[in-house]
């Protein structure tokens, strides 16, 4: 499970779906990312990483190993 990146977007105030619509992928997408049961391409990375205010550490969702706190900085 991807934990820092749902406490990033609980930070915001944002659902799931709230994420999904402003990236302009399918509710289901975003779950199965933010539970660490797939990854996104590098594109979509990058939309998530804008929409949720942490563009400069995109490349944190491509990473298998997450740790958590990576991005708190930015929640």
């Amino acid at each position: 499970m991807r934990k820092w990146l749902k406490d990033i977007r609980l930070a915001k105030g944002l659902s799931q779906l709230d994420v999904a619509k402003k990236v302009h992928i399918t509710f289901q997408y975003y779950s199965y990312i933010e539970n660490g049961e797939r990854r996104p391409s590098p594109q979509v990375a990058k939309r998530i990483a804008v929409a949720l205010g942490f563009p400069d550490t995109w490349y944190r969702l491509l990473e298998d190993n997450d740790q958590e706190g990576a991005c708190e900085k930015h929640a």
